[in-house]
């Protein structure tokens, strides 16, 4: 038997909850084909992909990200099938593929997705491309830019991935922020909020006075 992960257990959960009668026997059917599909002929493997495609239409639009969540997590979809579904699919796919990343990928080898969804300028692509797999594995440079990247777009910064974690004494990325705001602030251009809040996660802790 496949062991589910908490996480992937509740999420299908909260799912399953979320859905009516005929999304949710939609998604039971859609999510035993992707299991088979490491076991079955290429015809399998060309159905369950193709019930990836139509979460939306099947279980809506607010439930598609979590349902292709469901349905990648039960194929076991390895980087090569994540990325030629992200290659292929439309906005809403690649959405769904960035947020199953945490879930179905330990290493760094996905980050090319990463990398191409925050040379985007779709704000849902970019949030979704800031979260857990990003925070675990893009380098500090490319992590950097990426939070920059939400400045630019307005991505709001909570959608971070342990953003104060990350950021917490980052001299270079303080640097960074007072650069962008010089720019904005010599162009006659607001700073955005969300760069204070940064910033000032990049001022070390105060160090404690040593005892005597």
């Amino acid at each position: 038997m496949t062991h589910t992960p908490p996480g992937i257990a509740a999420l299908r959960a909260r799912t399953d909850a979320s859905l009516g009668e005929t999304a949710r026997t939609w998604l039971d059917k859609a999510a035993t084909e992707a299991a088979a599909s490491d076991r079955g002929d290429q015809q399998t493997h060309v159905t369950w992909e193709l019930r990836f495609a139509e979460a939306g239409r099947r279980c809506g639009a607010e439930h598609a990200d979590s349902a292709r969540i469901v349905l990648l997590h039960a194929a076991r979809a390895d980087t090569a099938t994540l990325t030629r579904l992200y290659e292929q699919g439309a906005a809403a796919e690649r959405r769904a593929v960035l947020a199953a990343l945490p879930h179905l990928v330990a290493g760094p080898e996905a980050l090319p997705l990463v990398e191409d969804a925050l040379r985007t300028n779709d704000t849902r692509l970019v949030a979704a491309a800031v979260g857990p797999y990003a925070a675990e594995h893009l380098t500090a440079h490319h992590w950097r830019h990426a939070v920059l990247k939400c400045l630019f777009t307005g991505v709001p910064v909570s959608a971070v991935a342990e953003l104060a974690e990350r950021a917490r004494g980052d001299a270079e990325l303080a640097r960074m922020l007072g650069d962008y705001a010089n720019e904005r602030t010599a162009a006659g251009r607001p700073v955005p909020d969300d760069l204070h809040r940064v910033l000032a996660l990049t001022t070390p802790p105060p160090h404690k006075a040593e005892e005597s």
